[in-house]
């Protein structure tokens, strides 16, 4: 079937749905939602057969919804209404929601009924950037292929709205959720505040005054119980501060200054000079006590001959700071008598690469870009040459440019099922982790230069077939982890892993193009496009970093046949991950033959 995903962003959802119907044979194509006119346009040059919404903000012109059955993916369970769904599910302690996929009409999600689906909400507050990618996309993905399965059906007909029963208590019409909705007192307890924080994680953020500054507030984890006035500062730790409650504490994570023109960033770059006298709590090398009011963004622990290294950076992004802490922590983990050392991300991010808020953020952006760069660099380096362990890179989510790259260097890479991959640079970046070295050597060198030149999204399916990684898990995060720590009880056995960590020890030794070469040859290409500005990285970060929509839609992404309107690689904003244009890639070619 040919298929039109209309969005307002190609984020994760959209991409999720873009590889599945793609993996089951349909021709799919992408239109961004950048004005009234475009989308007409984009639709009628697109001439779909069906128009699937997963992300959509804008309200669908009625020349399309009346000529081409639309049907927009909803993440409210049947009979809900309104642009704040989530937020509202979080706020009030929804224990049950869901998505309905419903048919577009003049009036916001009140069109008929295509399929619909529910989850369990857990009974601890969940980031809703954390339930969006996981429940909502789960939910959401059923819903997509159940539209596409009736759309092939001349016989299906929407059931009407009035006449589908509601599938979770409190769903119904809501208003937009606004500030004076999310606003808390540093008084209350820590349990409500962490809910209203938590409702609006990752945007639009609560507006709060933290250490004297208006900001708005994510990123929320409960702290120590604590006896002090509430909204004093009483410690940081990996770039968040501790704030007192009216019962406790609450670690922030990350804040956006409500002046015009703030940038999200760690709390502790935001509050900068504010935090004169507020003492540092560092973690106590990697024997601290597990509690659940621990802040830490790196945990190790030993379960005998495996090593289990797990890292969870906001946003999957990694400032300076990020990567000299995890280098810290492998070289940890790495100096243990352990036979395996399994890297694992965080669920909702292993890693998007470098973080760009933090170098936009920056007196001097160039110098701060090439600072991290060469961090994240560092610990690629790390993991491409270590020989004492079996290096198993666990990708529990999704990844984007360096992010992919970073666990290539792993001797097995693994995914869980639903995740997508980004395996390409952008927004005017060549690009470096050692890529040219590791990538090649999976997929082949053409193959390399097909995936960073064509700049789409992978699913793990079609990564397995090409080599990119080699093994995929389950979807549910908990049965992922178990069947994890089986990979990693088969690569432990004592022989196996004498023998191929001994192979790699010899592969590396032989090698006639030191890895170092490697490296300088991307930084020299980087360096060009970081201080030179040659392919338009400083417009283009900020476009990502302020949430700038793009003109129009990337040519990659369009269905087969359609010459609408695209971006040329100097119009197109983007950010390390999907979505972007920049310059061909130079070729790169393993210095010794290809190996999956």
């Amino acid at each position: 079937m040919r298929i039109l995903l209309l969005v307002s962003a190609f984020n994760g959802l959209s991409q999720r749905v873009w590889c599945a119907l793609r993996d089951a044979g349909h021709e799919v194509g992408v239109l961004l939602a950048s004005g009234e006119r475009e989308i007409v346009d984009g639709v009628r040059a697109a001439a779909p057969e069906l128009i699937l919404c997963p992300y959509l903000k804008d309200r669908v012109p009625a020349v399309v919804w009346q000529r081409f059955r639309t049907v927009i993916l909803h993440p409210g369970p049947v009979g809900d209404r309104g642009a704040s769904s989530l937020d509202w599910a979080i706020a009030d302690g929804a224990r049950t929601w869901g998505v309905t996929a419903l048919q577009a009409v003049e009036e916001f999600d009140a069109g008929p009924i295509w399929a619909g689906r529910t989850f369990a909400v857990p009974a601890t507050a969940p980031r809703k950037s954390a339930l969006y990618t996981g429940p909502v996309s789960d939910a959401a993905l059923e819903c997509a292929l159940e539209v596409v399965t009736k759309a092939a059906d001349p016989s299906f007909t929407p059931v009407p709205a009035e006449n589908a029963p509601a599938r979770a208590p409190g769903a119904g019409p809501r208003p937009l959720m606004r500030q004076a909705d999310r606003a808390f007192d540093w008084a209350e307890p820590t349990g409500t505040i962490m809910r209203r924080i938590r409702a609006a994680d990752g945007s639009p953020g609560v507006l709060s005054e933290v250490g004297g500054l208006a900001a708005y507030v994510y990123d929320a984890h409960p702290g120590p119980a604590r006896t002090a006035r509430p909204g004093t500062l009483l410690g940081r730790r990996q770039g968040a501060v501790l704030v007192a409650t009216g019962d406790g504490s609450l670690w922030l994570g990350h804040l956006r200054p409500a002046a015009a023109g703030g940038i999200k960033l760690p709390a502790t770059s935001a509050l900068g000079a504010r935090l004169h006298g507020v003492r540092d709590s560092p973690v106590q090398a990697y024997a601290e006590p597990e509690t659940p009011d621990a802040y830490r963004q790196i945990r190790y622990r030993r379960d005998g001959a495996i090593g289990w290294l797990h890292f969870d950076f906001y946003n999957g992004a990694m400032a300076p700071g990020h990567c000299r802490r995890l280098l810290a922590a492998l070289r940890h983990a790495i100096a243990q008598d352990t036979r395996v050392l399994v890297l694992r991300g965080g669920t909702e991010a292993f890693s998007n690469g470098i973080h760009l808020n933090v170098i936009e953020a920056a007196p001097d952006p160039a110098t701060a870009a090439w600072a991290n760069i060469r961090a994240i660099n560092a610990v690629c380096r790390e993991i491409v040459t270590c020989t004492r362990q079996v290096v198993v890179a666990a990708y529990a989510g999704s990844a984007g440019a360096g992010g992919v790259m970073l666990g290539l260097g792993a001797d097995v890479v693994a995914a869980r099922d639903g995740i997508v991959l980004n395996p390409y640079y952008d927004i005017g970046l060549y690009g470096s982790e050692l890529h040219t070295y590791t990538l090649p050597r999976r997929v082949g060198a053409d193959r390399a230069q097909r995936l960073i030149a064509d700049k789409l999204p992978v699913s793990p399916a079609q990564a397995v077939r090409m080599g990119l990684i080699d093994e995929i898990g389950p979807r549910h995060p908990e049965a992922y982890a178990q069947w994890l720590n089986l990979l990693a009880e088969r690569h432990s056995d004592a022989r196996a892993a004498r023998k191929r960590r001994a192979a790699k020890a010899r592969r590396l030794a032989a090698e006639r193009i030191p890895l170092d070469v490697y490296e300088i040859r991307e930084l020299a290409e980087m360096s060009q496009d970081i201080f030179a500005d040659r392919s338009g990285f400083a417009a283009a970060r900020g476009a990502f970093v302020r949430k700038t929509r793009p003109a129009a839609t990337p040519r990659q992404l369009l269905l087969a046949g359609n010459t609408g309107p695209v971006l040329t690689a100097r119009q197109r904003p983007g950010n390390a991950g999907p979505g972007t244009e920049r310059r061909a890639p130079v070729t790169v070619r393993p210095a010794v033959p290809a190996v999956a």
